[in-house]
């Protein structure tokens, strides 16, 4: 084999490689493309994501609204709470001063 045969042999080797790789190149694309009718999928799922996502926002946000009430109110009945415990307090230390006048007035 000479020199010439040898570098016409190697350039067919070669075109017979890149054939090869590019007709493999082509299989994968074409059998892995996306079709219209996935995208359309595609869009109606991120469509439905964001769709989500904006009702699972406004759920955290009347959440959120609705402990700041309940806080309020729990704030709002617990200082009614205290102020009914010293009303009460007051009103039995006075009944108290008022039994030891009692008392004292049967007394003499």
């Amino acid at each position: 084999m000479n020199r010439t045969e040898f570098i016409i042999a190697t350039a067919v080797i070669l075109f017979v490689a890149f054939s090869l790789g590019w007709f493999a190149s082509w299989l994968v694309n074409r059998f892995t493309r996306v079709t219209k009718a996935e995208i359309g999928e595609l869009d109606k799922m991120a469509q439905s994501l964001h769709e989500a996502e904006e009702t699972r926002d406004q759920a955290i946000t009347y959440l959120q609204q609705r402990e700041a009430e309940i806080t309020n109110q729990l704030s709002q009945t617990e200082a009614e709470l205290r102020a009914a415990m010293d009303g009460l307090r007051e009103a039995r230390r006075e009944a108290e001063e008022l039994r030891g006048y009692i008392e004292k007035q049967n007394a003499d």
